[in-house]
């Protein structure tokens, strides 16, 4: 069919009937989607002027906490007590004409190899199995210190108790139509930015680590090793040319050297090294206020979870405060709307005995003993 013969025929189904009713019918939702678009603005312009101000006495109280550099005496009054408002308006209503603006999608696992190999030239090597990768995190665990109740029980939650080393957060069940939902990737879900913030204040630990693999190896493999170090010290130069803080490094994470450098994650000589390491952080972090007690696997997941600060003020926590200071008090706001699990386990308390019930659970699965199995190795 020539061009002229097709622009007749779209002409002449235009002006049929059918064309007609399609227009009236597409005219009459995009009417019904501006009045529920309408509903919804002002259902939100409401919520907002509860959500706004509570946020924010949320952001001064932490503040004030902070500006104390101390855990000593913090009592109720430090927090925010009531829970935060929750939106009860409709949904956002659906464009019958399709999405307005493209979501920008979540870097995957294809994304953090191609960046590698195109930024660093840096090629993972990948595990043999899945306990060749296991194996190397408990004798990483180890000799960090960790225990083997620590580090099971955080696997089981942050990786369902069965995932594999590159698990990615929104994919770790095979369903239909599932999608990454963040960054967050292996057995203790590390973001992006955590990987390029580790590379910041720790890589030259992971330097030293393996050059003692290299100094112990001969031939190819000692190759291999060594080159891995120029690479990773190319990384780590990039990960600390901003100021060592949280904003600057998730601004370098999302770039494509930053997505490269998450890559590290699947490397069974660096992936265990940064996972423990930031486990380890925590602890130290604790160590750093004369907190010597072990932490318990749930104690450090609210580190893990929260940020180590805000974690470690839950651990500190008396019975009688975990069971009345709200969650939302150690989010940012936008953390603790997309955390179902925090919304719902309103209270330090709830979110503890949660957590642990999961752990529970989920380490009673293959992946978990596979772990726990391992540990016995060391």
């Amino acid at each position: 069919m020539t061009l002229a013969c097709a622009m007749l025929a779209i002409a002449t189904w235009f002006n049929t009937p059918t064309a007609h009713a399609a227009y009236r019918d597409l005219t009459k939702q995009q009417t019904l989607y501006r009045e529920k678009l309408a509903e919804y603005a002002k259902a939100l312009a409401a919520y907002e002027d509860l959500a706004g101000p509570y946020w924010k006495s949320i952001t001064e109280k932490r503040s004030r906490r902070r500006a104390r550099h101390s855990f000593q005496n913090i009592a109720a009054n430090d927090y925010v007590l009531k829970q935060p408002p929750v939106y009860s308006g409709p949904p956002k209503p659906e464009n019958p004409e399709g999405a307005t603006s493209a979501e920008k999608a979540v870097p995957v696992v294809a994304d953090f190899l191609r960046e590698a190999k195109a930024q660093f030239d840096f090629v993972p090597d990948t595990p043999a199995t899945e306990n060749d990768y296991k194996r190397a995190y408990a004798a990483a665990a180890r000799a960090a210190g960790l225990t083997a109740e620590q580090c099971v029980r955080i696997y089981a939650f942050e990786s369902g108790g069965d995932g594999t080393y590159d698990v990615q957060a929104g994919l770790e069940y095979d369903v239909p139509g599932a999608r990454a939902v963040s960054t967050a990737l292996g057995y203790n879900q590390l973001l992006g930015t955590n990987s390029v913030e580790l590379l910041a204040e720790a890589g030259d630990e992971f330097v030293s680590a393996l050059r003692r693999k290299a100094n112990a190896a001969n031939g190819v493999r000692k190759d291999a090793l060594l080159s891995k170090i120029d690479t990773l010290k190319k990384m780590i130069a990039f990960s600390r040319s901003v100021p060592d803080r949280w904003n600057a490094h998730a601004r370098l994470a999302d770039t494509p050297k930053g997505i490269g450098i998450h890559a590290l994650n699947l490397d069974v000589d660096i992936g265990p090294l940064l996972q423990v390491r930031k486990l380890l952080t925590s602890v130290e972090f604790a160590k750093r206020y004369d907190f010597d007690a072990p932490l318990s696997a749930a104690e450090l997941e609210m580190m893990n979870l929260t940020g180590d600060g805000n974690g470690f003020e839950m651990v500190l926590m008396s019975k009688d405060l975990r069971d009345k200071i709200p969650t939302s008090n150690f989010f940012q706001r936008g953390g603790y709307e997309r955390n179902p699990v925090a919304g719902v386990n309103n209270t330090v308390a709830k979110l503890i005995a949660a957590t642990n019930a999961k752990m529970d659970s989920e380490a009673q699965l293959q992946g978990a003993k596979a772990l726990a199995a391992l540990f016995e190795e060391f």
